[in-house]
């Protein structure tokens, strides 16, 4: 049995991510994985808004606050000290059943905080909850009105955790502990645990392409195109486009949550920074340059445009350099990168060219 012409850039994306972690070791320039981790988490993000833009059809200017949701969300739960509560019954159940556990801080003195486990499926359902009540009433609009729509809660978010003490304010959280997924593995900034790290990251980013190429080849994602073609000749052929369009909303909100999740124990803490306007158009902006409707068009400039902004490879202009080459690409490939004659062409003898 020969291998899938599906499966071809799956086993490249593994390769290269094996032959860099590899490279970094031989040259000693392991001080590129914190970058490339970062890179992983931000790609996450753009997967699984690439699904919602690209094949729903449906703009969204918000997704950063879904990100900021998870991140805070997390950090909030484990790192607020809730010793002084512990007599309560909820936090005593809790303390049973595992979801609590108790340490020290710096100074010596005991403090109680919920698992990030525990804080991490928190902030999953706190975003699925947000996206499902978001959701429902937002995507019925459809054009301008739906970015200015999502763009308001992207800025009802960045100023929501701007002004809430419980959340930091300007400050953000930090102090946010190590994520204990298994033995021996862990999220954390530490530097022993640079590759282990890289490795948690791009896996994560592996899954999130697997599911995702996997639906948009199912008749979901048949369902989706035919939605993102037309809305009313998909109803007239029963497709129930609500429903279609509210489900990859929140799909894309669990990628963007899970991602502020992970890269928040990774910098254990975030700053609304990661909630801003900015932040969202950011990643508009990445999907439109690799392609509307190709997943792997929007990794690849995901991965090497995040790289080299986190590297600060252009200074102070890393936001005009970044601007320019939206420009440029919108002026002579506005279908995204992997659409040019010579990309294009090479991607149809290895790859499925609408992914």
């Amino acid at each position: 049995m020969g291998i899938s012409k599906r499966n071809i850039p799956v086993l490249l994306l593994i390769a290269l991510v094996v032959i860099v972690q590899l490279i970094t070791a031989g040259t000693d320039t392991s001080f590129y994985l914190t970058q490339l981790t970062m890179t992983a988490y931000y790609s996450l993000v753009i997967i699984g808004l690439c699904l919602l833009m690209g094949y729903a059809g449906q703009l969204s200017l918000g997704h950063a606050g879904f990100f900021a949701i998870g991140g805070y969300v997390s950090a909030a739960l484990t790192t607020h000290n809730l010793i002084g509560l512990r007599h309560n019954q909820l936090i005593e159940l809790l303390n049973k059943t595992g979801l609590l556990s108790m340490g020290q801080d710096i100074y010596g003195e005991k403090i109680l905080t919920v698992i990030p486990w525990a804080a991490c499926l928190a902030a999953i359902l706190v975003t699925i909850i947000i996206a499902f009540a978001i959701g429902k009433p937002v995507l019925k609009l459809k054009g301008h009105y739906l970015a200015m729509a999502t763009l308001g809660f992207g800025i009802i978010i960045f100023r929501f955790a701007m002004a809430t003490e419980y959340f930091g304010e300007a400050d953000g959280i930090s102090g946010v502990p190590p994520f204990h997924l298994l033995p021996g593995l862990t999220v954390s900034g530490d530097f022993g645990a640079r590759i282990s790290n890289y490795y948690i990251a791009w896996g994560l980013v592996l899954l999130g392409m697997i599911l995702s190429l996997n639906l948009v080849n199912s008749r979901v994602g048949r369902a989706l195109r035919a939605i993102h073609g037309s809305e009313e000749a998909a109803a007239a052929m029963g497709i129930n486009a609500s429903r279609f369009k509210l489900y990859t909303f929140v799909i894309s909100a669990v990628f963007a949550a899970l991602a502020g999740v992970m890269l928040t124990h990774y910098n254990g803490g975030i700053g609304p920074s990661e909630a801003s306007v900015m932040k969202s158009v950011r990643y508009v902006a990445i999907i439109a340059i690799g392609g509307m409707s190709s997943l792997w068009g929007a990794l690849c400039m995901g991965v090497i445009l995040n790289f080299m902004s986190l590297r600060g490879m252009f200074g102070s202009y890393d936001g005009a350099v970044f601007g320019a080459i939206l420009v440029a690409m919108m002026l002579f490939a506005p279908d995204g990168i992997l659409r040019l004659p010579l990309l294009k062409k090479l991607w149809r003898k290895n790859g499925p060219a609408r992914n």
